[in-house]
């Protein structure tokens, strides 16, 4: 990502932060970056586009802080639940720019489905490290001698922990719900 794609990036989160989802809008994103407003076009086709731009750079912080060395805890349950209790702590820092996140991953956007596949594979990669007990990797595809289970579960478990999130992103419940939804459902899946 080029200066001006970073800036248009960082004051799109400062938005949404704020304001929330309906204050990212194109034009005022690019006054509050100082760029015309073809800049913003030229490099991002929806407001969408720059709040996965975002989830990207968030993701690699995750990554980054928690993927150097094996996932901690006793047994796969505990592991997992270090996983998803990172990814919920790190989004709900910012509500209303998770809020937003959430809402541009639910958009439907086909200019970023490729995007939004690639965030799901690393939470799954995350999730399949943590129930082996390896280091999380910053691969989003597995592949090979991948065992068809562990990604089931993990897909399941990420499908819970997003479905969770956009019922808290819609008001239907308290943050606390996403981690005991998680546990609730990790606890049916995985033995120690």
């Amino acid at each position: 990502m080029d200066d001006r794609a970073k800036r248009i990036v960082e004051t799109a989160v400062a938005l949404a932060e704020r304001d929330g989802y309906q204050a990212v809008r194109l034009r005022d994103v690019a006054a509050s970056a100082q760029v015309a407003l073809g800049t913003v076009y030229k490099r991002f086709a929806s407001k969408e586009e720059i709040l996965i731009a975002a989830l990207e750079q968030e993701s690699e912080k995750l990554v980054a802080k928690i993927g150097k060395k094996p996932v901690p805890g006793e047994g796969p349950r505990e592991r997992v639940h270090f996983v998803f209790s990172a990814l919920t702590k790190g989004l709900l820092r910012r509500p209303n720019l998770a809020k937003a996140l959430v809402r541009s991953l639910a958009s439907g956007d086909p200019n970023i489905t490729e995007r939004v596949a690639s965030f799901h594979a690393l939470i799954t990669a995350m999730v399949m490290a943590a129930i082996r007990g390896e280091a999380a990797s910053e691969q989003t595809e597995w592949g090979g001698d991948v065992d068809e289970r562990e990604r089931t579960i993990a897909s399941i478990l990420q499908n819970v922990w997003f479905a969770s999130f956009v019922g808290w992103a819609g008001g239907l419940h308290e943050a606390s719900q996403l981690l005991s939804d998680i546990d609730k459902t990790t606890e049916l899946l995985l033995t120690d």
